[in-house]
């Protein structure tokens, strides 16, 4: 009674993007390219402009954060566009500016920058208590 085992069935081998022999699938765009560039980062960068706009003349916001999320807490009547923290204990100052707000209220990307920059002179102007001309002297000009 002797009965050969069967053998057992080959692994079914993982399926690759490789048909026809050209290789594999790159990336849609090189990184050098704006495309592949986030609107998220894309936000960041046109903040950080502002902000290295403004420290050249208030060295003092080295110390302030400038933090961008997304969307402002359910806790808001309104809905705001950014928002300044005073310095608490071993916490620095901070200002805030809620990025999809922004968005959705321009539509090219120089009506956004222009938006973010007025956004952070004025969190900056309400976190050193100025007004925002004397914070910006184009504050509104634009």
């Amino acid at each position: 009674m002797d009965s050969p085992v069967p053998p057992l069935p080959p692994e079914p081998r993982p399926r690759h993007r490789d048909r026809h022999g050209r290789g594999m699938r790159g990336p849609v765009a090189p990184p050098q390219v704006p495309l592949s560039v986030s609107r998220a980062d894309s936000f960041r960068d046109l903040v950080q402009d502002s902000v290295e706009r403004l420290e050249r003349r208030w060295p003092q916001l080295a110390d302030v954060d400038f933090v961008v999320l997304d969307v402002p807490g359910a806790t808001e009547d309104s809905v705001p566009l950014g928002s300044a923290v005073s310095a608490l204990k071993g916490q620095p100052a901070q200002v805030v500016v809620y990025r999809r707000p922004v968005e959705i209220r321009t539509k090219s990307r120089d009506e956004r920058a222009l938006l973010v920059h007025e956004v952070v002179v004025e969190q900056v102007a309400e976190l050193l208590g100025l007004a925002p001309e004397s914070v910006d002297p184009r504050y509104g000009q634009d």
